[in-house]
C-alpha cells in the first residue's frame, strides 16, 4: 500500500527539465513540422537556409547539395565559415555552440545578418539533434576545422585537420532512423523544386544538386544546376510556361519602400484562376499575410483607377470586385524583412503591419508606369477584368443554386449519395467513386456506420479550362459541394470555404487503377486544388489504392498492388498461380473491395498534401491546360501504366 502511495506522489523530482537538444528529440514535430517525409526534407532546407543567409549578407554565391549513396546529405557553401574561436560565455568553440545550442547563431545579431529565414533559431542545431551522425567542416582563415556529433552530442572538441585557401562550411548529416521511422529516403524532385525556387528568389546565386544514388546513360550522376539572372521574371515564365500569356512580357519591379526590399513579378494569362505566391525572406508564406494584402490593394486600386479613366467600365451594369482584377493573374511577391512577425512557428502568415503600405506603394508605382508605357497591354488587361466581372455575376447565381442545395440551407443531400449513420464528422468518411457500377459495389461492401458513398458519373469538368459559373453549374461538382456540406464563399472571395459544417473529415477519391482512373483522379484533385484548397491543406483529402492483381493457387490467395509484388507472390506460391488483373473497381465483388481498399485495418490511403504550392500550381496547369508537348513529356517521364495492357 505504501509503495503505491509513493508512486502517486507528485513532487519536484517528477518535473523533467529537458535541455534544448533533448527537447528537440522528444518533440521533433514542434521544430520541423512532422517526422514523415516532409520533415525529413525540411532538415535539408534548414541547413541550406544558413548558406542562403550568408548569400543575403553578401558573403556567399555558390551552394551545393549532394544526396549521398547512403541517403545522407552534404551541403557546402563558399561563405565566411562558421566561427571556430572560443565563445566567451559558453567556454567552447563557437562552432560547437551553433551546432549544439538551440537559439544560438549569428542571425540574432543584427550586425551579422540583416535578414534571415530561420529566425526561430532552430536551424542547424535542430538538424544535428535529429541526425544519427553529423560532421561539420569549416574552411576559415586558411585553416580547416572539424567536429562530429551523434544525435546532437559532440564526439570530440573542435580540431584543426589541415590548411586551405578556400573558405566556407560543409555539413554532412544522416537523419536518425529512431526519429524518421516512416522513411529515410530523399526524393530528388522534392529537393530540386525547393532549390530551384531559392535560385529564382535570390538571383545571382548558383545552387547545384547532385544525386550519387543514380547515374544517367553516360554513367554520370544525376544532377542539376540552378541559377537565375532575372530572378522573379524567370520564375514567372517557369510557372506560367503552360499557360497562354495576355501581355507581351512579365511585369516586374524591385526596389525598397520604407526600408523594406520589395520584389514583384506578374503576368496575365487566358486562364480563369488566380495564382499568387508570396515569400518573406525566402519562406513560402502560403497563408499570405500583410505583404499579400498590400499587393492586392496596390493592384486593385491602380487598375480600377486606370479602368475608370479609360471609360471601358461605363457600360457595365454592375460593380467590378477585387477578384475580377486577379482572374488569370500569376504573381510572385517577395519581401525581405529584418524582423518578421509570423503568426505561429509555422511561418506561413506575415503579420508586420508596415509591410502592407510598402508593398502597396511599390505595386502602384510599378503598374502606373507599365500601363502608361504599354497602352495595348493595358487595354487587354482591362478587357480581361470586364470578362471576369461578367462571369462572376453569372457565377453568383450558379453559386446561390449550389448553396440552396446544401445541407445547411435545408435543400437535402444529392440523390446518389448513400450516407452513413454516424453524425460525428471526425468519425465519418465519404468515398468519391468512379461510375455507378463501382459505386454500387462500394455501397454493398462499405461499413454503413461511418462510410458514405458518392458515385460520380464519368469524368467531371476540367476546372482548369472552365469559367467559374460553368464550374458551379456542373452537376457532379454541385453534388460534391452539397454532399460535403461546405459553404462556398462570397462574391468578394469566391473560393473561400467555411469548413465548420464539413460532414466528413476523410474525403477519399476511389478510382480504377488504370489510365482513365488516374485521369479522373487528377480531374478531381484539380477541382480540390483550385476550388477547395482549404480541404487539402487541412489534411482531409485522400486517395484510395485498390489492388491491380489477385494471385490464387489452390486455397491460397493474395492481392498485389504492382507487377513486382505480383511476381513475388507468384514465386512464393511456387509459380504457375492464377493471376486475375483488375481493370476496374467494378470487377471486384463487395467483399474483395472491402478487404483491400475500404477496410481501415488493412487498406492503404494516400493523404494528399501540398508540399510546394508553386510547383503544384505549375503541374496542374501543365496536366490540365491546353499545352500538349509539356504534358506529353511529363507523362512519358512519370507514367506507370504505359505497358500494363500491352
Amino acid at each position: 500500500m505504501s509503495e503505491e502511495l509513493d508512486k502517486s506522489n507528485y513532487g519536484a523530482d517528477n518535473i523533467q527539465a529537458l535541455e534544448g537538444m533533448e527537447h528537440v528529440r522528444m518533440r521533433p514535430s514542434m521544430y520541423i513540422g512532422d517526422v514523415g517525409v516532409r520533415g525529413l526534407h525540411h532538415l535539408v532546407y534548414e541547413v541550406v537556409d544558413n548558406s542562403i543567409d550568408e548569400a543575403l549578407a553578401g558573403h556567399c554565391d555558390t551552394i551545393s547539395v549532394i544526396i549521398n549513396e547512403d541517403n545522407s546529405i552534404t551541403t557546402k557553401d563558399d561563405g565566411r565559415g562558421i566561427p571556430v574561436d572560443i565563445h566567451k560565455k559558453e567556454g567552447v568553440s563557437a562552432l560547437e555552440v551553433v551546432m549544439t545550442k538551440i537559439g544560438a547563431g549569428g542571425k540574432f545579431d543584427k550586425d551579422s545578418y540583416k535578414v534571415s529565414g530561420g529566425l526561430h533559431g532552430v536551424g542547424v542545431s535542430c538538424v544535428n539533434a535529429l541526425s544519427a551522425h553529423l560532421r561539420a567542416t569549416v574552411h576559415r582563415d586558411g585553416k580547416v576545422w572539424e567536429q562530429e556529433y551523434e544525435r546532437g552530442k559532440t564526439l570530440y572538441p573542435v580540431k584543426q585537420i589541415g590548411e586551405t585557401t578556400e573558405r566556407g562550411t560543409i555539413v554532412t548529416f544522416r537523419p536518425d532512423p529512431e526519429i524518421f521511422k516512416q522513411s529515410l529516403e530523399y526524393n530528388y524532385d522534392t529537393l530540386a523544386s525547393r532549390l530551384r525556387e531559392l535560385a529564382y528568389l535570390n538571383k545571382g546565386i548558383t545552387i547545384t544538386l547532385l544525386d550519387k544514388r543514380e547515374k544517367d546513360e553516360k554513367g554520370e550522376y544525376i544532377g542539376e544546376t540552378f541559377h537565375s539572372t532575372e530572378g522573379l521574371k524567370e520564375f514567372i515564365r517557369f510557372l506560367d510556361g503552360n499557360r497562354e500569356p495576355l501581355t507581351a512580357d512579365v511585369i516586374a519591379m524591385e526596389g525598397e519602400k520604407n526600408g523594406i526590399p520589395v520584389e514583384v513579378a506578374m503576368i496575365y494569362n487566358t486562364s480563369y484562376t488566380e495564382n499568387l505566391h508570396s515569400y518573406v525572406n525566402n519562406i513560402n508564406t502560403h497563408e499570405g499575410g500583410t505583404h499579400l494584402s498590400g499587393f492586392r490593394r496596390g493592384l486593385t486600386t491602380t487598375l480600377k483607377k486606370y479602368a475608370d479613366a479609360s471609360g471601358m467600365l461605363d457600360k457595365l451594369k454592375f460593380d467590378v470586385a477585387g477578384d475580377d482584377f486577379r482572374e488569370g493573374l500569376t504573381a510572385i511577391i517577395s519581401v525581405k524583412v529584418a524582423e518578421p512577425q509570423f503568426e505561429g512557428q509555422t511561418k506561413t502568415k506575415l503579420g508586420n503591419r508596415d509591410v502592407t503600405s510598402a508593398v502597396s506603394q511599390a505595386v502602384s508605382e510599378m503598374l502606373e508606369d507599365y500601363l502608361e508605357e504599354h497602352p495595348n497591354d493595358a487595354k487587354i488587361i482591362v478587357q480581361k477584368v470586364i470578362l471576369a466581372a461578367t462571369a462572376r455575376h453569372a457565377a453568383r447565381k450558379a453559386r446561390e443554386m449550389v448553396q440552396r442545395k446544401t445541407v445547411m440551407s435545408g435543400g437535402g443531400l444529392p440523390g446518389k449519395l448513400s450516407d452513413c449513420s454516424e453524425q460525428d464528422p471526425e468519425k465519418c468518411e465519404v468515398f468519391l467513386v468512379e461510375g455507378d457500377s463501382a459505386g454500387g459495389t462500394a455501397k454493398q461492401g462499405r461499413d454503413r456506420m461511418f462510410q458514405a458513398i458518392l458515385p460520380l458519373r464519368g469524368k467531371i469538368l476540367n476546372v482548369e479550362k472552365a469559367m467559374q459559373h460553368k464550374v458551379f453549374e456542373n452537376e457532379e461538382i454541385r453534388n460534391i459541394f452539397t454532399a460535403l456540406g461546405v459553404t462556398i464563399g462570397t462574391e468578394e472571395d469566391s473560393k473561400a470555404l467555411n469548413l465548420s459544417k464539413l460532414r466528413y473529415h476523410k474525403i477519399v477519391i476511389m478510382c480504377d487503377a488504370d489510365v482513365d482512373g488516374s485521369h479522373i483522379s487528377t480531374l478531381i484533385l484539380t477541382f480540390f486544388f483550385r476550388y477547395m484548397r482549404d480541404l487539402v491543406e487541412a489534411g482531409h483529402v485522400y486517395i484510395a489504392t485498390p489492388p491491380l492483381y489477385l494471385v490464387k493457387k489452390g486455397a491460397k490467395k493474395e492481392y498485389a498492388w504492382d507487377d513486382d509484388q505480383r511476381d513475388i507472390i507468384n514465386q512464393k506460391f511456387g509459380g504457375s498461380a492464377a493471376i486475375q488483373r483488375y481493370k476496374g473497381l467494378g470487377e471486384m465483388n463487395a467483399e474483395q473491395l472491402w478487404d483491400t481498399t475500404m477496410n481501415p485495418e488493412f487498406r492503404t490511403l494516400r493523404q494528399v498534401m501540398i508540399d510546394n504550392g508553386t510547383e503544384a500550381d505549375r503541374i496542374f496547369s501543365m496536366l490540365m491546360g491546353d499545352e500538349v508537348p509539356p504534358r506529353r513529356e511529363f507523362i512519358e517521364k512519370n507514367a506507370v501504366y504505359a505497358n500494363i495492357d500491352a
